[in-house]
């Protein structure tokens, strides 16, 4: 069986079966994959012409060598020949138990020159392949974003979660990186010093805080009263690419379960579709250290030694700085250059901290804005079912929005009108909505005002609830106040009709107090707070069972308020689905 025997630049030496067409290269969609960082994502193919095989180049940079000489177009394979791809050896094995050249452990290289600076970038537009087309909108995006999270999270003892695709690009993290002490460091608090004017010895310093405040102002005009955290973002690497020799800019931030997530890609291709792999190694050393990394040559770098992300994407240099405001770590950019080994020095790493430093300021006033955003949206929302103090209390956090529901004592509180399907009838549909919506707000205000929640409108029903989810001692009380002051609001409403020629509006009102399920339930995008219990089925019979004007209230609730209100008992009443009469008190209003 044809084969090849394949020796990295480290001495490790592997054999690989030829198929019928095989391609070569530094991208894992390769069926031989070549980890090493001088080759090309796509190199080269060998494809079998009858019975032996042929290497084409696909047009790499740095070329395909057989024998020390360079591949011109395509070249016949003979046994024994020695292929160069970038500091990668390889011998071609024809068929089994052909002799070939002894290779030690650690052999000596005879492999292709290799140019002072090489760009890596430029094969990538010689087969579709190196950069397949990837819509960050597609599951498969989704899915990296997800792998990244998790990446992170193996680096840094995070919990991880799915994250949403970067709005460009995709990022991944190779996870396995080696760590060790880093080439270069900048600690946070030295990044921000600037020494006073009197104490500068050298033009060197003096040039390179200007440069720092230089590149501040600039991006301090950039961003300048921008709020939205996405656009803000896309500035702040803009600005990254306008000062420093950047090929692919990555921003995380950590979200509010602690864990990094992309939220903002750039590349110097611009249309998107390039796939952008990040050191887990590198963003680690930040969070842990909370200070800026530089590796100069990430391959000949000893931490980097075995770690894929780095070679497949031939990355020689390589920046992440932390973007911390107040103490408080928002999160990491990080920016590479695929020009040169020594693309970035000391110089540039102070600089891209010191756009951090005034990055972050910038992002997390962004995030504070978003904050208050999301908080007035959330109020409003809320402010629609419970009353301005308890929605408060949910926005603040003092009472948990969650998916689930926990037993407590209720007061369930149901009013509806009377005769409203007769009235119905009588009037148009654009008529019965004006009429519900002037009702609703009178009831609905009385509700709040002694800080009842509003559970539903079920057509003319309103369904409102004492004790959930914010308790009150006196909340049976609470909820009979309530029937006692709409019957007023009522009879006030009421001749403000018949004044206009409207026909009066009459309401019958249950009232029940008892054990609840109380939660939110419903999916994960649309929940809705309520409470489920025969206490409710019973509130809702002895609503149906109130004639017009009329409060009927369960025994339960009777014991809790009668020293409040006066009130008569009835009859047992029989209601739908109860096999015993229920002990019903009608109220007549307060002591």
């Amino acid at each position: 069986m044809p084969m090849l025997r394949i020796v990295s630049p480290e001495g490790q030496e592997r054999s690989a079966q030829l198929q019928a067409h095989n391609t070569l290269g530094r991208h894992p969609d390769n069926s031989i994959q070549i980890l090493d960082r001088i080759v090309s994502k796509n190199h080269c193919h060998i494809i079998q012409v009858g019975n032996g095989f042929v290497l084409k180049d696909l047009g790499s940079l740095n070329g395909t060598y057989v024998n020390g000489q360079r591949v011109q177009g395509e070249r016949a394979l003979r046994r024994g020949d020695e292929i160069g791809l970038g500091s990668t050896k390889i011998i071609y094995v024809g068929d089994g138990g052909v002799s070939q050249p002894q290779m030690n452990s650690a052999p000596q290289m005879s492999a292709a020159p290799q140019p002072a600076a090489v760009d890596p970038r430029a094969n990538a537009a010689v087969d579709p392949r190196a950069n397949a087309a990837v819509d960050p909108r597609a599951n498969a995006a989704t899915a990296a974003a997800a792998n990244t999270a998790t990446a992170v999270a193996a680096n840094t003892g995070l919990a991880a979660v799915p994250s949403p695709a970067p709005p460009v690009g995709r990022v991944t993290m190779a996870p396995g990186m080696v760590e060790s002490h880093v080439r270069a460091k900048l600690a946070q608090q030295a990044a921000q010093n600037f020494v006073p004017e009197r104490l500068i010895q050298d033009q060197a310093a003096l040039r390179s805080d200007y440069e720092k405040l230089r590149v501040s102002f600039e991006l301090t005009r950039a961003i300048a009263g921008e709020l939205d955290v996405d656009r803000l973002l896309t500035k702040i690497l803009d600005t990254a690419f306008e000062v420093l020799a950047v090929d692919r800019g990555v921003v995380l931030l950590l979200n509010d379960a602690g864990d990094l997530q992309p939220s903002c890609v750039r590349t110097k291709r611009g249309d998107g579709t390039e796939e952008v792999a990040l050191s887990t190694t590198i963003i680690n050393e930040v969070l842990r250290d909370r200070t800026a990394v530089l590796s100069s040559d990430a391959l000949m770098d000893q931490r980097f030694k075995g770690a894929q992300s780095i070679i497949m994407q031939g990355i020689r240099s390589s920046m992440a700085v932390p973007l911390i405001y107040s103490e408080q770590l928002l999160g990491v950019m990080v920016l590479d250059s695929q020009v040169a080994a020594n693309a970035f020095t000391d110089k540039d790493l102070q600089l891209t901290q010191a756009l951090a430093n005034q990055a972050a300021v910038a992002i997390q006033n962004g995030l504070y804005a978003r904050k208050i955003e999301q908080q007035a949206l959330t109020r409003q929302r809320f402010e629609r079912l419970l009353s301005p103090a308890i929605a408060e209390l949910v926005v603040n956090g003092e009472v948990e929005v969650e998916k689930g529901g926990h037993s407590r004592e209720t007061t369930v509180f149901f009013s509806d009108i009377r005769g409203f399907t007769a009235m119905s009838e009588r009037r148009s549909a654009q008529q019965i909505v004006d009429m519900l919506n002037e009702y609703f707000e009178l009831m609905v205000e009385v509700i709040f005002d002694h800080e009842g929640t509003l559970d539903k409108f079920v057509g003319d029903e309103i369904m409102a609830l004492f004790g959930s989810p914010v308790s009150h001692p006196d909340d049976p009380v609470r909820a009979v106040h309530v029937a006692v002051r709409q019957l007023r609001a009522l009879e006030q409403w009421n001749r403000v009709r018949v004044a206009r020629n409207d026909e009066p509006v009459e309401i019958g009102i249950g009232i029940n107090t008892g054990e609840v399920v109380a939660g939110y339930l419903g999916s994960s995008r649309a929940l809705e707070y309520t409470v489920i219990g025969d206490v409710v089925n019973t509130a809702a019979r002895l609503c149906s069972a109130a004639s017009a004007g009329e409060i009927l209230i369960s025994r339960a609730t009777y014991l809790r308020v009668k020293d409040y209100f006066r009130a008569e008992e009835l009859p047992p009443v029989h209601v739908k689905n109860k096999a015993q009469p229920l002990q019903v008190y009608r109220v007549h209003g307060e002591l």
